[in-house]
């Protein structure tokens, strides 16, 4: 059983720490603000999440011992990322001006579209 639980760990721990670079890498590499989010906040969380539940297997077994810990912090980072990046994308979106990164796959190179146009909030001009 301690060998299973063993190559479930080392599975779990190599496929986060995967996860945790094509992230990481992503949030170098992208080109703008809007498809940077997308690195830290999709790859990275679940690559967390996997060396987060490889620790929750690892305590029990190896142990004897069971925590709450891993599984709060994993669903607090499940529950946050995706809030924290809706929140950055709209502040993105909402700042004063026209601008906005260039990104050259959405061919967005002259601003932001209309403003009636954007799945955000609009406010009453009057």
């Amino acid at each position: 059983m301690t060998q299973i639980a063993d190559f479930a760990i080392a599975a779990l721990i190599l496929a986060g720490a995967g996860f945790a670079l094509v992230g990481s890498w992503g949030l170098v590499r992208l080109p703008s603000l809007m498809t940077r989010l997308h690195g830290p906040t999709k790859a990275t969380t679940l690559g967390v999440g996997g060396i987060l539940l490889a620790s929750m297997i690892y305590w029990p077994v190896h142990e004897g011992r069971y925590t709450v810990h891993e599984l709060l912090i994993t669903i607090f980072l499940f529950i946050a990322a995706p809030i924290t990046a809706n929140m950055i994308g709209k502040a993105h979106l909402h700042r004063q001006g026209n601008y906005i990164d260039p990104n050259p796959a959405d061919d967005i190179r002259e601003g932001l579209p209309e403003r009636d146009r954007w799945a955000t909030f609009t406010r009453d001009e009057s």
